[in-house]
């Protein structure tokens, strides 16, 4: 078996030795990097895949230029952003493969604060692993990754409004260090629905994410715009309105110091993250109100200037539902449960390994279940948890049985990039993102 070493030469510039011999080791490579106990050791690894996978043309990139575009002149579809929380070297291919099959270019990998923790994927792991699974399939060009939810736990501001503030800076920073080109800022739970005028309700969320993206513009690199994303109500909270966003755009605007803003906004209308489960462990229909909105993402682009308004919380609504998002003019649609279900209930799944996972999950986080939960709403609310402490496990699954489950994944972006019409997107982008390869230092 190879080494690393013995195709990558890294000695602060890096030099692919053996080309063919890298891409058809990859796989093992990238086990190695991702399951690496010693910290620095394992940075350095996953920091020389990365570098290699660049030098073949896979380059991290802001979507800021692209959605700027939109914003002038709306193209009638909506990108998908996708979280990935579990197997997602495999996921990541699987959905390199729809690309390539369909020519899509306008599509975000992402992952948020809280799913950083709970999956053990922190940036430059993340990162890594999409690059390289463009490279596996032989994607090359433009590849977008994305900070979602840098957010503010009201809890610990409250606690520390400085710390809390810091922590975020940190994590900001990692993010774009691993070649996270694009960062959604969510301040959104400082909001203070208590004081009477909206502004002034809206004014701890403008506040810090001017503040927070002034940071984002000192720390990137030079020749790349982050496209920031901006957030106005809190998911899985009451429904945004056209004053909300005003207030909060035109607070933004008079408080940011910097040269380029935000380039888009999530507002709320009606999901939630993950889908309201019932007792049975079915979901609920939920019902999107498609018209603010609409309202709301015509006001973003020709009052303010922005690519649009972004909804969360989409991957378990109904097929029905996502041909409306392109009819709404909304740029961004956030995906993450229903990727996991897939992976959960597919019938590929051994039995035997996901009973292993929930008794798992029943004995590590049993002090979350609530007394209102039957055990089918705890697993579901919960099994999230199951794919960080588990990793190794999931990765060690059985060629054949990861195979079969990624099927069915592509069956799921068949449809989504089909109903978000983003197929045949790759020459648009390409006409408006100028990959800019940002040089770093590796060694070996």
């Amino acid at each position: 078996m190879k080494h690393l070493g013995d195709v990558l030469e890294a000695n602060g510039a890096l030099k692919v030795k053996d080309r063919a011999a890298f891409i058809e080791n990859l796989d093992g490579f990238l086990y190695e990097a991702v399951f690496e106990p010693d910290a620095a050791r394992k940075a350095a690894l996953l920091a020389a895949i990365k570098e290699a996978a660049k030098a073949e043309g896979v380059i991290p990139c802001s979507i800021h230029d692209f959605y700027m575009a939109m914003g002038r002149n709306y193209a009638g579809i909506t990108v998908p952003a996708i979280n990935v929380r579990g197997l997602t070297y495999d996921v990541a291919r699987a959905i390199f493969r729809k690309a390539l099959e369909h020519k899509v270019g306008a599509f975000i990998f992402e992952i948020a604060r809280s799913e950083i923790g709970y999956t053990k994927q922190r940036p430059l792991e993340y990162s890594t692993v999409v690059t390289a699974a463009a490279l596996r399939e032989g994607y090359r060009g433009p590849v977008f990754i994305q900070g979602d939810h840098f957010q503010f736990s009201l809890k610990n501001y409250q606690k520390g409004k400085e710390a809390e503030t810091e922590y975020i800076r940190g994590l900001i920073k990692e993010a774009i260090d691993a070649e996270f080109y694009n960062i959604d800022i969510d301040a959104s739970t400082l909001v203070d629905l208590s004081r009477p005028a909206v502004k002034e309700q809206q004014r701890p969320n403008f506040e810090h994410t001017a503040m927070l993206a002034e940071f984002i513009r000192e720390v990137e690199p030079a020749g790349v715009t982050v496209s920031i994303g901006g957030e106005i109500g809190e998911i899985g909270g009451k429904n945004s309105t056209p004053d909300e966003l005003a207030a909060y755009l035109d607070g933004f605007s008079e408080g940011f110091k910097g040269k380029e803003g935000l380039s888009k906004l999530s507002v709320q209308t009606g999901t939630s993250h993950g889908g309201v489960v019932l007792p049975d462990g079915t979901l609920a229909r939920v019902k999107i109100d498609f018209d603010t909105l609409k309202v709301l993402s015509d006001m973003a682009r020709k009052k303010y200037n922005l690519g649009g308004c972004v909804q969360h919380g989409a991957s378990t609504l109904p097929e029905d539902a996502f041909d409306m998002f392109p009819r709404t003019g909304t740029i961004e649609v956030h995906l993450a449960t229903g990727f996991q279900n897939i992976i959960y209930d597919s019938t590929h799944l051994p039995g035997e390994f996901r009973r292993e996972v929930y008794e798992f999950i029943k004995t590590e986080y049993a002090g979350e279940k609530k007394d209102s939960d039957s055990e089918d709403q705890f697993i579901y609310k919960t099994r999230k948890k199951g794919f960080g402490p588990l990793k190794q496990k999931w990765w060690g699954l059985p060629a054949g049985i990861r195979d079969e489950i990624m099927k069915e994944i592509e069956q799921k972006f068949e449809l989504l990039f089909e109903k978000l019409k983003v197929k045949n997107t790759r020459a648009l982008v390409d006409g408006r993102i100028k990959p800019v390869p940002v040089k770093k230092e590796v060694f070996l």
